[in-house]
């Protein structure tokens, strides 16, 4: 497979499963364990997760705009995080942000070793698939955003899906919806608590790049990976809006079981 090829390829998977709650961890370990897959380059994933990066930023660029707007106000005036939604928004995503940056640091070992496990792999498809499910018995919420203890629980959900299999979005996502946020207010603030987690990896894995060796199928692979993203993300939206999030466990819940069978094969 050409270099182009297989960043078209991955452009498209990273696209889709990054942001639809499926797994993009997950997807990816699994077609390095059926197809023998090699890891993409580091060049290319450094630069197709600045494209998800973008596309993100992009879909919620008015919550974020006004996040960022009244963080800086509030360094000097403390009360707006909590008397302005962009405010409010801050508050959450920083609340949520630390516990996921403890569990990843805590977790990098395991993760490493579960991605090589398709039993470990088929459990996360499946935690993945119930957390999809429960939300059809969630209750129709009404908050703009949780607490702050309910941004602590995000935040773990968000850590914990670091694990081949567990969906951040799906995670992150239910948890909202169960802790009464509205639907549309649940997807803008999972998307908003993503972009520190994924600069934060963008940032640590471009520290190794050595050259720019591939520069060229990685810019069509991120340029894919964005236009594909921003198309998942506006599907996930009206999806999310129209209570259909449990949708997406009709792809997890057997993709799960027919890894779990692979173990014993």
């Amino acid at each position: 497979m050409s270099p182009f090829v297989e960043a078209i390829v991955l452009g498209v998977l990273q696209g889709l499963t990054e942001f639809l709650p499926v797994s993009s961890s997950g997807h990816l370990a699994l077609g390095q364990i059926l197809m023998r897959m090699g890891e993409p380059s580091l060049t290319l994933s450094v630069v197709m997760h600045a494209g998800t990066l973008a596309a993100t930023a992009l879909l919620v660029r008015e919550r974020l705009l006004a996040a960022v707007r009244e963080g800086v106000r509030g360094l000097a005036q403390p009360k707006r995080f909590t008397e302005t939604a962009g405010g409010r928004d801050v508050l959450v995503v920083v609340l949520a942000t630390l516990p996921t940056g403890v569990i990843g640091l805590l977790m990098r070992a395991a993760v490493e070793k579960y991605t090589q496990s398709p039993f470990a792999i088929g459990l996360g498809f499946l935690v993945t698939a119930l957390l999809l499910l429960s939300t059809l018995k969630a209750k129709p919420g009404e908050q703009d955003t949780p607490t702050w203890v309910g941004a602590i629980l995000v935040g773990i959900a968000q850590g914990i899906a670091v694990l081949p299999g567990v969906s951040r979005s799906g995670s992150t996502i239910a948890v909202l919806l169960w802790l009464g946020v509205k639907p549309a207010r649940a997807f803008e603030l999972s998307m908003l608590m993503s972009l520190p987690a994924v600069l934060g990896a963008v940032v640590l894995e471009s520290r190794h790049l050595e050259s720019l060796h591939g520069m060229g199928p990685a810019l069509l692979g991120a340029g894919v990976a964005f236009a594909v993203g921003v198309v998942a993300l506006v599907l996930l939206r009206r999806v999310v809006i129209r209570n259909g999030f449990a949708w997406f466990a009709l792809w997890v819940l057997p993709l799960g079981i027919y890894t779990l069978l692979f173990v014993k094969v």
